[in-house]
């Protein structure tokens, strides 16, 4: 068991009004959608783990910009205890070439409206349609 909280990203990629999913094939999430992403190893920068996970988990090239948020993922154990702690960069990326083909960590990969998303219909992790969201407008704003 961690006792300290473990670094990773997720790659938030927007591209004409959709966003890059994959359904996660193991924990934390596992059969969810969210965005691509993992661990940040030793030694790498954010950016570095950002186009990392999403080239292994999808084939799709972007570029890093922007922090768009940072997320905690938390899972408790039935008496309560903390089993495991993510901390989530959420980092937005500007699509350059690719189209998703699931890889590595993925069950599954593939572009999603955005103003489809909504977790009672597409099981999702959590806040995944907020951070869409949240990115769909900062790329609107810098347009």
């Amino acid at each position: 068991m961690f006792t300290s909280p473990i670094p990773a990203v997720i790659a938030v990629v927007i591209r004409d009004g959709y966003t890059l999913l994959v359904r996660r094939a193991n924990p934390p999430d596992a059969g969810l959608w969210g965005f691509p992403g993992g661990k940040i190893e030793f030694g790498e920068t954010v950016e570095e783990a950002t186009m990392r996970e999403l080239l292994e988990e999808t084939a799709v090239h972007a570029e890093a910009q922007d922090v768009i948020t940072t997320l905690d993922v938390i899972t408790r154990g039935s008496g309560g205890q903390v089993q495991q702690h993510y901390i989530l960069t959420a980092v937005q990326c500007r699509w350059i070439s690719g189209e998703p083909i699931a890889g590595d960590d993925a069950l599954e990969a593939k572009w999603f409206l955005i103003e489809d998303l909504d977790p009672t219909v597409l099981p999702m992790s959590a806040d995944v349609d907020v951070v869409a969201r949240r990115a769909k407008a900062l790329n609107l704003r810098d347009s």
